[in-house]
């Protein structure tokens, strides 16, 4: 199975979250070595995943629509999304099978109802999170 490893942090801001990138890098090579995984493709981005629109995510998608990979490398599913627009294209990737696996080190997912059912969990804890934090500044 071919994947593709995708890190993100919340910002483009160089002082804020400075490893964070770096971090998740290390952490997903070193899984992705133990795990025996074939990365095929790298995506990095700085950008926050509240809303949907992002550059490099987009790309991922179009990668595995075009069947280039089977499945994503990610630290934690909010990596991935913190919208329910982009979690919803990652559910339905997987629905329609251009997604076969989702690995993370921090997160068990298998593509059956229960691990749907449970990614959709994780998805809309990572939106709360957002949500509940715009809220808490104001």
């Amino acid at each position: 199975m071919r994947y593709i490893l995708y890190a993100r942090k919340s910002t483009e801001e160089d002082d804020r979250q400075v490893l964070s990138i770096e971090a998740q890098l290390v952490e997903l090579q070193e899984y992705a070595a133990k795990e025996k995984l074939e990365i095929v493709a790298s995506f990095q981005e700085a950008k926050t995943a509240k809303e949907p629109g992002r550059t490099k995510f987009a790309e991922m998608l179009s990668f595995l629509e075009c069947g280039k990979a089977d499945g994503i490398l990610a630290w934690h599913p909010d990596r991935l999304a913190r919208n329910s627009i982009d979690g919803g294209q990652i559910i339905h990737l997987i629905d329609r099978g251009l997604i076969r696996s989702l690995k993370f080190p921090t997160f068990w997912f298998e593509p059956t109802p229960q691990g749907l059912f449970m990614l959709n969990i994780a998805f809309g804890q990572s939106k709360y999170f957002v949500d509940n934090l715009r809220e808490n500044v104001k």
